[in-house]
């Protein structure tokens, strides 16, 4: 019997995007070594940073999306911020849930 190609409309998806990350994949340890220098720099960000004001995007997150745009020869960061939209291993990469916004 043929199926339907219809959705059934579900509202709430539970995802873990470390499941959906291969185990072997490249970027799992360009991830580590790249989490372990930042964490490093995390003094210099904060003096680099006002204590008030408006929050601004983790310097760290900043590094690792331009890591991504070099890595897969991305041509801007509007492209990049397309990207982030739809492509799970870079959110995952980014440390961003599913559903943040970009």
């Amino acid at each position: 019997m043929r199926g339907h190609g219809e959705s059934n409309g579900s509202l709430w998806y539970s995802l873990d995007l470390e499941e959906l990350i291969e185990r072997d994949h490249p970027l799992r340890a360009i991830k580590r070594m790249i989490d372990d220098a930042l964490r490093g720099m995390d003094a210099e960000f904060r003096r680099a940073y006002p204590r008030n004001g408006r929050p601004s995007v983790a310097p760290e997150r900043l590094l690792k999306a331009l890591l991504l745009q070099a890595r897969y020869t991305i041509r801007s960061e509007r492209e990049l911020c397309r990207r982030l939209k739809t492509d799970f291993l870079f959110r995952w990469f980014l440390d961003m849930t599913p559903d943040e916004e970009v």
